[in-house]
Formats: C-alpha cells, sequence, structure tokens
C-alpha cells in the first residue's frame, strides 16, 4: 500500500486504469478541443523515428507563441482553461510527450532531457521566436532543463508547481527504481485511480472528471505497457535530474505558482515539508523570478484556479 500511495504523489496524476472498455480503444480515440499536429523527428539514444503531437490554437496575428507541457502522467488537455483564453491573444501550443497520449510510444529514454531535447525540436522546425514556455510539475522540470540546455530557444518561463527543485537521495532514487515498474503501475483499479487524482487538488472540480474517465480507458490500449513504461522512466528522469544546482544559471524571466495546499511537492512521505519552502529555493536561485502562492488550490493549479493562474500568466507574459 505506501508503494501504491507514493506511485499516486509521484504520479500526481495516476496511470493505472480498471479494464472495462473494448479491445478496439487506442490512444488516437481520445477526443480533443483543439486542432491536433504532428511533427515527426529522430533522437540519438532512439533507433526508430518519434512522433510527437500538439494541439494548436490562436489568432491570425498572435503577440507571440506560448508553448505548454503537461506533467507526469498527464497530457495536452490539462491546459484546455489556459489556451481557451490565451489563444484569443497569443499562439498556445500544448503538447503531448513522447510515449504520452496521442504521441508515438515506445522504449524512450524519458529522460528530462530527451523531453527538453523533444521541445527543442518542435521549436526548431516550426521556426518559433523565443517562446515563452509553460511547464506544469514534471513540466516545469522539462521547461527549466530546456532552458539550461538551450538558452537561445526559450523566451520566458512560467511554472507551475515546479517538480525538479525538490531533490532525492541515493537511497531514494533507488527506491523509486526498486518499486515504480511498469507492473506496479498497472496495479490500482478505479477508487485508487481517483483518489491519486484528488491528491492533485485542493477541491475536486466537477469539470476535471473527464481526466479521469479517460485514463480509465487507457487500459485497454494495445500499447498500454508502454505507457505505462514510458511512466516508470519519467519518474526516474524526474528523480534522476533534479535542476536544482543548476537553475542558478536560468537567466530568463521567471514565474512561479504554487497552491498553497499542494499536497506532492514536497513529497510527503519521504521530505513532509511546505510547498512554500520549495517556491522561496525557486525564488532564491532563479535570478529574475518572482513567486506567487494561491489559496484553496492544490498542485494542478492551472486547472483548479484557472481565473487566477491566467491572470498571472497574462500580466507576466505581458512585462516587457
Amino acid at each position: 500500500m505506501r508503494t501504491l500511495l507514493i506511485l499516486g504523489i509521484m504520479l500526481g496524476l495516476g496511470c493505472s486504469m480498471a479494464v472495462s472498455l473494448s479491445a478496439q480503444w487506442t490512444f488516437a480515440s481520445l477526443s480533443y478541443r483543439y486542432p491536433v499536429k504532428t511533427i515527426s523527428f529522430t533522437h540519438p539514444q532512439v533507433t526508430t523515428p518519434i512522433t510527437m503531437a500538439y494541439m494548436e490554437q490562436g489568432p491570425s496575428e498572435p503577440k507571440g507563441t506560448i508553448i505548454f507541457i503537461h506533467g507526469l502522467g498527464s497530457y495536452s488537455p490539462a491546459w484546455y482553461k489556459q489556451i481557451e483564453n490565451l489563444s484569443k491573444d497569443y499562439r498556445c501550443l500544448a503538447v503531448d510527450l513522447p510515449g504520452y497520449a496521442k504521441s508515438s510510444k515506445g522504449t524512450y529514454p524519458c529522460s528530462m532531457a530527451f523531453y527538453a531535447d523533444a521541445i527543442a525540436e518542435l521549436i526548431t522546425q516550426l521556426q518559433i521566436q523565443v517562446p515563452t514556455i509553460i511547464g506544469h510539475s514534471m513540466g516545469g522540470q522539462i521547461a527549466m532543463t530546456l532552458a539550461l540546455r538551450y538558452p537561445s530557444l526559450v523566451g520566458k518561463l512560467c511554472l507551475i508547481a515546479p517538480a525538479g527543485i525538490e531533490s532525492f537521495t541515493d537511497g531514494e532514487r533507488q527506491w523509486f527504481r526498486e518499486n515504480i515498474t511498469i507492473n506496479t503501475t498497472k496495479l490500482p483499479l478505479e477508487g485508487q485511480i481517483r483518489q491519486n487524482y484528488h491528491l492533485n487538488f485542493y477541491n475536486f472540480p466537477d469539470d476535471a472528471e473527464f481526466m479521469i474517465q479517460d485514463r480509465l480507458s487507457m487500459r485497454s490500449a494495445p500499447d498500454f505497457e508502454n505507457y505505462c513504461y514510458t511512466i516508470m522512466k519519467s519518474v526516474q528522469g524526474m528523480v534522476n535530474e533534479p535542476v536544482i544546482h543548476a537553475i542558478g544559471s536560468i537567466t530568463q524571466p521567471t514565474l512561479v505558482l504554487f497552491g498553497a495546499y499542494d499536497q506532492l511537492i514536497p513529497n510527503q512521505f519521504m521530505h513532509p515539508g511546505k510547498t512554500e519552502h520549495i517556491a522561496m529555493i525557486a525564488k532564491e536561485k532563479i535570478k529574475k523570478s518572482r513567486i506567487q502562492i494561491i489559496d484553496q488550490c492544490g498542485h494542478f493549479a492551472q486547472f483548479e484556479q484557472s481565473t487566477i493562474v491566467n491572470a498571472a500568466l497574462r500580466e507576466f507574459i505581458q512585462e516587457r
């Protein structure tokens, strides 16, 4: 039970589902609200071409471009409320990271560097000029890794409940390697999945139910095991590649948002403590940063308190 609970906390969005749907269901069956496009690219650590899907929405003459990066066990619809608001003025692209949702599956490295390389490919192929990068949880860790690896490609950073600032000991990392496996990501049934989702929120909103239903459907996908492999490797990537010792080199203006009642950061089983402490470390280390703590809000701030988050993002992006 302790393994399952810690897995739920690490995932934020539980990755295992009950089998109840037709075997005909595939990840392509996911219904998205906005047009989906793809890019293909190669990577030195992968033997086959990789396809990365992304939703795109925006005006004909945007004020700029925003790229949204989802968290562990999540997908691009996590950003619906931001796309709806910000796409009135900005070109918005929300990715499904390789191994997730509508993107290709495989035995990918799923490291933070690998995912930063994937976002760099998107920026380069689409010839996007210094976009704003917005990342949630693991996506925040990827965003910081991107800014460190490819500083010339990134304009501003917006980090929502970012992972990577909390670090883990050698023993803790070994625990994750031994206990977060393909099989353990398959074990929980619907009740545990719902509990994992509820951990993301201060008050679980009714309009987030679609995420649970999508996750329940995924168990029927033929390549679900590859998806669980992605989760396992992503957890390893997160704990093996913290950015805390490098973020002092981030030069981009950075906004850091945390929910005051985030139950996932820091990891409450291994590092009991207050989320505000992690936020203050980010403020201290990242030179051009500011933080905002949002009341009555959990880990999934962009969905639970979207009005506050959208206003903060708009103000920050518009600043000269």
